[in-house]
């Protein structure tokens, strides 16, 4: 509920305060005192759409703060926690600057906030209602969202929607496990001949380490071998060692003709003799190491560099080829079954389709009779508005199925019967157009609590007994929540709780705006004005109380 709108700097106002109630609010006044420019104000600080100058003449800047009650689970609350604006207290400031350059900054809660989170917090505060307002109910676009609500079918759209939700995912999955098969089929043939390439070499991991090493082993021991031979043969039996038994033979033959002059001398050359010996079988075990296979070397070769081509081959390390050679495998079998696993998913798509078909119908079958009775309740709504003969009707178009199902809503109107039907605002004159939107705002928020709405002369063309039945129903809709009128009409503005009128005065030489609360006894003067015009007579007068007496 809007509990007050404080205005200073803007159009003609330059201070205004206002204070309203519950229940029914009318603003009367001449025409051109400035009553548009309060529904301006109010629309600037929602963020709608209107005017591009606001900004008083000679004022540095404009401003506008409304202060709204909002109770507790609220819908403006989930907008204010999406945007995380804190809230408390059940009360929430909407506060707008508009700067003489054109620059515009809001506020929420005094947290600044975007004109998106603006306007999508109006949404949830107030409705305007007027006769060319296109963006409520004579939107064709909101129209099914309306008779949803109206008939309470909020949690039948909830399994549809969740129903097309699943419908949606059967139908990716399907989708893409088809492509996935359609690119493995693409692939077999070499998905085939790698696994068997892989299988035939059966690299293990490690194994390209281990054959390197070798393979530098071998080669070390081509070079080399000829030398530790060569080596051996020099201290063999034919060399060193032949020559050192020899020296020893002839020092011995020496000693016995002369006692313990070669006695240390054959003693170092028999340690050298078994030092040399040693060493000769060192060499021996060395080279029986350098030995192999003439054929190892190449064979080595041939696995090493098989490994690692395949690893280009495939873009992997050599390490990884026998994980890689697993997930080929992986992927043959997903080609292998393929078509199974198509077949489930297909299965479970039709299940899914069936789901959402019977949510739809049912959806669409429950709107229909909602539909039917909203067209009931709207004809009896247009008798006492003097539109007996004309046909309200909800029509329905069939589109494609999407998460609110496959029904276009539109409301319609003929009004004569007989007469073709069409779009409200494409069939109805002003006056008549007036009295179907309060009609049908009447129906679809009957039980509908908290909401605050702006009625903008929705009176205009209509008279007496009409305008006692327009001003009712707006009293109707004040009943379970808050209802703002800027009428000229005596019969409505006799009906409010609460009544203000807009003025215009002189000051310093500048046109002002202003609005004045109106006592009982100011009632009946303006009530008697808009009976009689600027002279007031007694039975104007007369004719204001027995209004007000109601």
């Amino acid at each position: 509920m809007l509990r007050s709108l404080e205005i200073r700097d803007m159009l003609i106002i330059d201070h205004l305060s206002l204070e309203f109630q519950a229940g029914l609010n009318v603003l009367t006044g001449e025409t051109g005192a400035g009553k548009s420019i309060l529904l301006d104000s109010l629309g600037f600080v929602l963020g709608w759409r209107g005017r591009a100058e606001l900004v008083r003449s000679g004022a540095k800047q404009g401003e506008v703060t409304a202060c709204f009650e909002i109770p507790s689970g609220h819908n403006a609350q989930k907008v204010l926690d999406e945007a995380g604006i804190p809230y408390s207290d059940e009360e929430l400031i909407l506060r707008r600057v508009n700067s003489a350059d054109g620059r515009k900054t809001a506020w929420i809660n005094d947290r600044r906030a975007s004109g998106e989170v603006l306007r999508a917090l109006s949404e949830t505060l107030v409705e305007l209602h007027g006769q060319h307002d296109d963006r409520g109910l004579l939107n064709p676009r909101g129209h099914r969202k309306m008779l949803d609500a109206y008939g309470g079918l909020e949690s039948r759209v909830a399994k549809t929607s969740e129903a097309w939700r699943a419908l949606s995912a059967a139908q990716k999955t399907l989708l893409a496990e088809e492509a996935h098969l359609a690119d493995l089929r693409e692939e077999e043939d070499f998905l085939r001949h790698s696994v068997e390439e892989l299988d035939a070499l059966s690299p293990v991991a490690g194994e390209e380490a281990e054959l390197d090493t070798r393979r530098r082993q071998l080669q070390a021991a081509t070079r080399v071998a000829d030398d530790v031979t060569k080596a051996r043969d020099a201290i063999g039996g034919q060399g060193a060692e032949a020559l050192i038994v020899n020296a020893l033979r002839w020092l011995e033959d020496s000693a016995t003709q002369l006692d313990g002059t070669f006695d240390r001398g054959i003693e170092a050359l028999t340690r050298a003799l078994n030092e040399l010996s040693e060493g000769q079988s060192e060499i021996e075990s060395a080279l029986d190491g350098l030995r192999f296979n003439p054929g190892e070397l190449e064979d080595c070769e041939e696995r090493l560099f098989a490994i690692r081509a395949l690893a280009r081959k495939h873009g992997v390390l050599a390490d990884d080829l026998a994980a890689h050679a697993d997930e080929l495998r992986k992927r043959l079998v997903a080609l292998d079954q393929g078509a199974g696993n198509i077949g489930a998913l297909k299965r479970a798509l039709e299940e899914a389709q069936a789901a959402y078909e019977d949510a739809a119908n049912a959806l669409s079958a429950a709107r229909k009779a909602a539909a039917k009775k909203l067209d009931t309740a709207m004809a009896k709504e247009l008798a006492p508005l003097k539109m007996e003969r004309a046909v309200f009707e909800t029509q329905f178009n069939e589109i494609d199925g999407g998460p609110e199902g496959s029904d276009d809503v539109v409301f319609t109107v003929a009004t004569n019967p007989g007469a073709p039907s069409g779009a409200l605002n494409k069939i109805a004159s002003g006056g008549e157009l007036s009295r179907f939107l309060l009609a049908l705002k009447v129906c679809l928020t009957s039980g509908t609590k908290g909401i605050t709405m702006i009625f903008d002369e929705i009176d205009r063309g209509v008279g007496g007994a009409t305008a006692d039945a327009v001003g009712r129903r707006l009293a109707a809709l004040a009943a379970e929540g808050q209802v703002l009128v800027v009428t000229h009409s005596p019969q409505v503005a006799a009906l409010g709780g609460h009544h203000w009128r807009v003025e215009k005065r002189i000051q310093d030489g500048s046109t002002l705006s202003t609005v004045v609360p109106l006592a009982a006894e100011d009632r009946v003067d303006e009530v008697a004005r808009m009976l009689s015009g600027d002279r007031i007579t007694n039975e104007a007068r007369a004719a204001a109380k027995t209004l007000l007496a109601g």
